[in-house]
């Protein structure tokens, strides 16, 4: 088997790279990664920074012409994502948008939504936000107590929404509310969010600002041309949307990194060669994380072949998850002075990925989807 890339993909890459050098500022590094990705410094600056990667063909290169991409292979979308975590992720929110909400769209969406919508996307120049999570419900969609009631040709939503990233700054919402009593009576709304009725509270945490955000609706009024696919299909949308959202952060990529910073102080230190156990640990590291890059080289390959989405992307979630959390014990284990600020890339690193094993769905849902799915076996 063969696992190196193939030259064009390479060539692809330096594509990515130049436009990195060329897009983002010199103090990038000391001014904009300690902010995070959320803070609204980057989120200001991914309009302009996407808008860029627009003009040059590389924001949406996996999707259709027609909606603002170049119709070429998900690998080349894959490649970008690496490249643009390693770097800190300069898009912002919008690897959100690119890699699950545009494609969602392109298959549930309305005409009329993909043309507003899409075109919007792949510019750069549109922020989004994710109304998933709530206060009692988590990521466990049949808890959802946010309501949608239809009332003629609009539905009036009232609820709230929790550990909503950029919803500050976002343009719109990728909302779930309830439009009925059943349990999978849950339907998919897109919902700008200058309506009236919509207010955001911020609050602080270990994680640093803009990801922590409670998102209250009263009496919002959304138009019922604003909901995605029918009522009640908000399960069979989300469970498409997620297969490509859990595989779209190259965590493996940015683990490395971190793992290289690690062990660079610990040989500044002269406690690299006198430490067999860091050494193990390190090891361990890379072996998981390379387990986590090939099962996500995978499902890329299945989604590039045309296959259907199965639980191969659950597996290598729960695999990558794993791995974060063991390079999390190790910076707090063998270099803790890193944090808190003493290394402002692994500081970063670890707070960013504190809410790593909630967003998008816990490893124990992960592993019941699995059960169920590939195995037969009852709810538990």
């Amino acid at each position: 088997m063969e696992f190196a890339w193939a030259p064009e993909q390479e060539r692809y890459r330096e594509r990515v790279k130049a436009a990195l050098d060329e897009l983002l500022p010199d103090d990038w590094d000391e001014k904009y990664v300690p902010e995070s990705y959320a803070s609204d410094l980057q989120v200001a600056f991914s309009r302009e920074f996407c808008a860029g990667l627009a003009e040059r063909g590389l924001l949406t290169p996996h999707w259709p012409v027609e909606y603002g991409g170049n119709n070429s292979a998900d690998w080349d979308h894959f490649v970008l994502g690496e490249e643009m975590k390693g770097a800190g992720e300069p898009r912002g929110p919008q690897y959100m948008n690119v890699n699950w909400i545009g494609p969602t769209l392109m298959r549930y969406g309305t005409a009329e939504q993909k043309d507003q919508h899409l075109k919007g996307i792949s510019s750069g120049k549109v922020i989004w936000c994710q109304g998933f999570s709530e206060p009692n419900a988590g990521t466990d969609l049949a808890a959802l107590k946010t309501r949608a009631e239809r009332q003629g040709d609009e539905y009036v939503v009232n609820g709230s929404k929790i550990w909503t990233s950029y919803a500050r700054t976002a343009d719109w919402c990728f909302l779930l509310a309830r439009t009925g009593s059943g349990r999978k009576d849950v339907s998919i709304f897109l919902v700008p969010m200058d309506t009236p009725g919509i207010s955001v509270t911020s609050f602080p945490g270990l994680i640093k600002p803009g990801h922590l955000n409670e998102v209250f609706f009263t009496d919002v009024h959304v138009p019922a041309a604003n909901r995605v696919g029918a009522e009640g299909q908000a399960w069979e949308i989300v469970t498409h949307a997620l297969a490509f959202e859990r595989v779209g952060v190259a965590r493996y990529h940015t683990g490395l990194d971190a793992l290289d910073l690690a062990v660079a102080q610990l040989k500044r230190e002269g406690r690299w060669d006198d430490d067999p156990i860091a050494r193990s640990r390190a090891g361990m590291l890379v072996a998981k994380f390379e387990a986590a890059r090939m099962l996500t080289y995978l499902v890329v390959d299945q989604r590039v072949k045309g296959m259907p989405p199965g639980t191969d992307a659950n597996l290598a979630r729960v695999v990558a998850l794993d791995a974060v959390s063991d390079m999390m014990n190790f910076i707090a284990e063998f270099v803790p002075d890193c944090l808190a600020g003493g290394d402002v890339l692994l500081d970063d690193y670890y707070r960013i990925n504190v809410p790593a094993g909630i967003t998008g769905g816990t490893n124990e849902i992960q592993l019941d989807l699995v059960a169920q799915r590939e195995f037969g076996l009852p709810r538990g």
